[in-house]
Parts: structure tokens; C-alpha cells; sequence
């Protein structure tokens, strides 16, 4: 047994020894929930080709079935087979550049082909797959070059410039450039996104000043490799989250973990047992999220990943219709915006059996279930989502089979149903970490076989998230009678911006980078946009001339532009008894300032 894996246990049977709280909380909490739970879900995770690599799943389905595509990129189709071989490839090239078992590599892509076929070549040679967030600016990208430390990073061409930039401060030696125009046909068969041909990211930028020519071709005209690494528990990702406590960190995950959420994704859909599933993924898949949703879930099961760059309900009816996607996440935004298209009656969407919503902003309300059902049918039934986080390779849950009557609409918000087979979850005093009863309000914490290692290279940080093999989530929730998760909300400092998650300590650090910044405090408003935003408190050194205008331009700059806060300068803070800023009075006085 691996003891940095954690283990599921089985409800144990009569001993005669007294059980703990925890064992006795955990055997009541699981009868209630087998008797609820659907019969079409298995009791323990099913792995249909056995417990290997995700290179090993990608190799099983190109003998078996080679010309079936794998992923799908506005009409560009790339079968199993040929991303088995270039996957190869790209592997043989980068253990000739260097790259060797445990080294890092940095995947600064977007949504594309080539994220998939790097992630696959990077986990062939044994190395830790590192996505990096395209949207960084400068000190955003520094800080997890700096921290993973990479020796080597695959970029966009238009993104290449900016990794130059902070190059000479981070470990990289070796940079491999792609474009979009590498991957795209000739007669793209959906609309492509403006970012594609306004000069952002248009799939013709070779030759513009300033973005390089492509190495794609060259780097997959390599020889295969041959072999593929096969150590399922070997660090395999550092899947970065942010945090209160600073700046991102990196999230140790292994093979075991992906492969073993790609189960539990498939257990949670109502998908027939053997049957591939056809994603369509428009969440970001540097995003763990979108990495299941976009990558795991449909190469385990020898589906197709249909990628789209980003949201788009004219492309997304055509591509539905076009190859028979039969999976889609998102939000309630999403799916209003498909069923008021214009287009929306002439596309056939009967394919979509499980479509499922983040309730990021506005929440799945059973009216506009009942307006999806009537538009498509009855057996596409707008859901909830999973529960997780980017620490236990999120997909915690499921909540297929508890629609009837809008029963999972009709509790408290927002309804995350029960674990996914093998991992448990309970709900406990945030102090003294002892269960709670069900329906008191507590702390979620779980256990499962896809929790974290730990948190790279911050011993400390690890100790305080995982206690005992269980990881504290500081989320707010509750079980219901039946053992059903209930998500009450984030910890007190968690901003939600258009669903992205936005950790006030993060923009404090990055702000704090300013020279003439002294510190700074950061808080949520509410916004009738995006949700939230976040709202900077700022002091400045003595004789600056900064003014909150040039700061927010500077921060433009600097930062993601969903992390962009607004900015209020001032000469002091509230504070405690104990010198700590008083945030809960900063809230009220940024509320205020913003008229909420």
C-alpha cells in the first residue's frame, strides 16, 4: 500500500473494539448513502483497460481503433493513431533536448491539439506536466516559471514574446513554439474566435514583428521514443491553485490521479458501460477542470475531445449536431445563450443526454431546466456539476439520478450529491476538526485516491491542508439525511470573478511588487457582471505620485485581467487589537464605495 496515496475503506463490519467518531460517523453516513444511491452506479471505481497510463489508453485505442478521432479542433480532426505517433514524437524530442524523468515542462497553450499531444509526450518520457495559465501577464507567468522551475516550456507564438521576457529570471533554456496555423484545415467546418484573426492569436501570425516561427513540425518529425514511462505514483503534474496565504501553488499530482478521476467522471454520467464519450470542451484545459473534462475523461474511455479556444453558441450548436456530443459543462449563461440563438431550432441536439451546469453567477433554476427539456427532450436533463478542487483533481461528486421533481434545485444551494465511487467526504468543526451531525454547517473535508501528494516544495502548507490522509477544503457545506453534499459556499476570503477563482492574498502579493506599493488589502464586491470583484485597499510610500487610475493600469499589466482589482488608495488601515486589518469593515466601505 502507498502510504501517500490515500485509501478507501469499506463500511467495516461488528468488532469489539469501540469505533472512533470518525469510523462510526463514516459507517452511518455511507449506509444512508447506499440506500439512495443509483443502481446504474458501480460501488468502486471501474477501470474498463485496468489501472495504467493515460499513454497506455491513448496506445490501446490506436491499435484498436486507429481511426477514430481523438480530438477535434474546429474541423481538424486528429485520430488515435495519430496522436499515439505524435505524442511519440514529440516524447523522442524532448529527451533529446534534455528533458529527463521528474524534470519539469511547462504547457503554455491554449485550448488546442498540441496541448494534448504535449501532455501526453511529457507524461512518455516520465517527466511533471506544468499547465501554465495563457492569460498570465509578466509576474503571474515569472512566479510559476520561478517556483516549478521548468527547463523547458511549449508556447503559443503570439504568447512566445512574453515568455522571452521573463525568461532570464527562471530556469528555462529551451523554448518549443507553435501556432494555431499548425493544427487548423484549411476550411475551418465552425466559426473560429476573433482571437484567432485580429492580429491576438490569428492562425496566420507567423512573419508579424515579433512572434516567431513555429517548431512544431520539425520537433514531431522527430523519432518516437518508444517506450512511455509507466509508474502510475510517480509525480506526474503540478496543477497550480491559488491560495490565501500568497501566491499560487502547485498541486503534486500523479497518473493514479488522473486516471482515477477519469473513472469517476464516467461513473457520474449515464453513459452506457464501453461507450467512448464525446466531449465538447470549451473550459480551458490548463484549467483541472477542463483537463478532465477536455483531456481524462474522453481518452480513458476512447471518446473524442471536440476543443473549442473559447465559448461560442453558434459553434458549439454545430459542433453538438456535427459529431454527436453526448457531454457538455456549462455555465447557466451558456446554455440560456444556446436556447435563445437564433440558430438553436436547427441544429439537432438529441445527442446531449448529459448536460451539466457550473453555477458560477446565476444558479440552475428548475424553470430553465424545464425550458431546456421542453427544447431538447427528456432525456437531456440540465444538472449540477461536481463538486471539487484542483487539490483532490476536482470531480468529487455526482449528481445524476436526483432530478426528479427538481428535488437537487429545491434545497439549500448548491446541491452536489453524493461522492464518487471511492471517496468519502464528511463535514466538521473548523476548529476542532470533529464530525459534525448531519445538517450542522462545518468545514468539507475529504479523502479519495485522487487527493494531492502535497503542495510543491511547501511542506508547511501541506501539513496544514492534510490532516490524517483527509484534506481540509475550507469550504463551507453540510450532509444532508441522506448523506448528500451540500456546498454552502467558499472560505471567507474566496472571490469568484466569472467563475474564475480569485484569492485576495494573491493580488495583494502581485500588488505588493509595485515599487512605490507599501501594502495592500483586498476584498470582494458584489458586481451584476461577473459576480464579484475584487476591491484593493492600497497604501503607498511617502511622496509617491501614484493614483489609483495608474496603479489599475499597471495591474492591466501585470495580472490576469479577471484578477484586475478596483483601487482605492488610503493612508492607513482599520485594525484589530492585535494588528491585523480589520477586512470585514474594508468589505462594508467598499461595498458602499460601489453602491451595493
Amino acid at each position: 500500500m502507498d502510504p501517500k496515496r490515500p485509501q478507501h475503506h469499506a463500511p467495516r463490519g461488528p468488532t469489539h473494539h469501540d469505533p472512533g467518531p470518525v469510523e462510526t460517523y463514516l459507517t452511518d453516513v455511507r449506509r444512508r448513502q447506499d440506500r439512495i444511491r443509483p443502481a446504474q452506479l458501480p460501488a468502486r471505481p471501474r477501470y474498463p483497460l485496468g489501472e495504467i497510463t493515460l499513454p497506455a489508453h491513448v496506445r490501446h485505442w490506436a491499435r484498436h481503433h486507429p481511426r477514430r478521432p481523438a480530438v477535434v479542433f474546429y474541423g481538424a480532426e486528429t485520430s488515435y493513431a495519430e496522436l499515439d505517433d505524435a505524442s511519440d514524437r514529440l516524447a523522442g524530442w524532448l529527451v533529446d533536448a534534455g528533458v529527463r524523468p521528474g524534470d519539469r515542462v511547462g504547457v503554455h497553450l491554449p485550448n488546442c491539439p498540441q496541448f494534448l499531444v504535449a501532455f501526453l509526450a511529457v507524461l512518455r518520457a516520465g517527466a511533471v506536466h506544468v499547465p501554465v495559465n495563457p492569460l498570465f501577464r509578466a509576474a503571474e507567468l515569472r512566479h510559476e516559471l520561478q517556483d516549478a522551475a521548468p527547463e523547458l516550456v511549449i508556447t503559443l507564438d503570439t504568447l512566445a514574446p512574453l515568455v522571452e521576457e521573463v525568461r532570464p529570471e527562471t530556469s528555462v533554456r529551451k523554448v518549443l513554439v507553435t501556432s494555431f496555423a499548425d493544427v487548423l484545415p484549411e476550411q475551418p467546418l465552425l466559426p473560429l474566435p476573433r482571437s484567432m484573426t485580429d492580429g491576438t492569436g490569428d492562425a496566420d501570425g507567423a512573419g508579424r514583428p515579433g512572434v516567431p516561427p513555429s517548431g512544431w513540425a520539425d520537433a514531431l518529425a522527430h523519432a518516437p521514443l518508444g517506450q512511455a514511462a509507466d509508474d502510475l505514483d510517480a509525480l506526474a503534474a503540478l496543477n497550480y491553485t491559488g491560495g490565501t496565504t500568497g501566491l499560487p501553488k502547485g498541486c503534486e499530482h500523479t497518473q493514479r490521479h488522473m486516471v482515477y478521476t477519469a473513472a469517476a467522471v464516467r461513473a457520474g454520467s449515464s453513459l452506457a458501460e464501453g461507450e467512448g464519450m464525446t466531449v465538447l470542451c470549451h473550459l480551458p484545459v490548463f484549467w483541472i477542470a477542463g483537463e478532465n473534462l477536455g483531456i481524462l475523461a474522453p481518452l480513458v474511455s476512447g471518446g473524442t475531445s471536440v476543443l473549442l479556444t473559447r465559448w461560442d453558441p453558434s459553434a458549439a450548436l454545430r459542433a453538438i449536431e456535427r459529431y454527436g456530443v453526448d457531454v457538455l459543462t456549462g455555465t447557466v449563461e451558456n446554455y440560456q445563450e444556446l436556447l435563445e440563438h437564433p440558430e438553436f431550432g436547427d441544429h439537432d441536439l438529441s445527442s446531449l443526454t448529459n448536460p451539466t451546469v457550473i453555477s458560477f453567477i446565476r444558479k440552475l433554476s428548475p424553470e430553465l431546466r424545464g425550458r431546456w427539456r421542453e427544447a431538447v427532450g427528456g432525456h437531456s436533463v440540465l444538472r449540477e456539476a461536481s463538486y471539487g478542487m484542483t487539490e483532490t483533481h476536482t470531480s468529487d461528486t455526482f449528481t445524476l439520478g436526483f432530478q426528479d421533481e427538481d428535488r437537487d434545485l429545491l434545497t439549500d444551494p448548491v446541491f452536489c450529491g453524493l461522492p464518487v465511487p471511492g471517496t468519502d467526504v464528511m463535514v466538521t468543526d473548523f476548529s476542532t476538526g470533529e464530525p459534525l451531525p448531519l445538517g450542522e454547517h462545518g468545514e468539507i473535508v475529504l479523502r479519495g485516491p485522487s487527493l494531492l501528494r502535497g503542495y510543491w516544495r511547501k511542506p508547511e502548507a501541506t501539513a496544514e491542508a492534510l490532516r490524517d490522509g483527509w484534506l481540509r477544503t475550507g469550504d463551507i457545506g453540510m450532509l444532508d439525511e441522506d448523506g448528500c453534499l451540500h456546498y454552502l459556499g467558499r472560505d471567507k476570503d474566496m472571490i469568484k470573478v466569472n467563475g474564475m477563482s480569485v484569492f485576495p492574498a494573491e493580488v495583494e502579493a502581485l500588488l505588493d511588487r509595485h515599487p512605490d506599493v507599501v501594502s495592500a488589502a483586498v476584498v470582494a464586491v458584489p458586481d451584476s457582471r461577473s459576480g464579484q470583484l475584487p476591491y484593493a485597499f492600497v497604501r503607498t510610500r511617502p511622496g509617491a505620485f501614484l493614483t489609483s487610475g495608474h496603479l489599475r493600469e499597471w495591474a492591466r499589466a501585470n495580472m490576469a485581467v479577471y484578477k484586475v482589482p478596483v483601487v482605492e488608495l488610503v493612508e492607513e488601515f482599520p485594525l484589530t487589537a492585535t494588528g491585523k486589518i480589520r477586512k470585514v469593515e474594508l468589505a462594508e466601505r467598499a461595498a458602499h464605495a460601489c453602491g451595493a
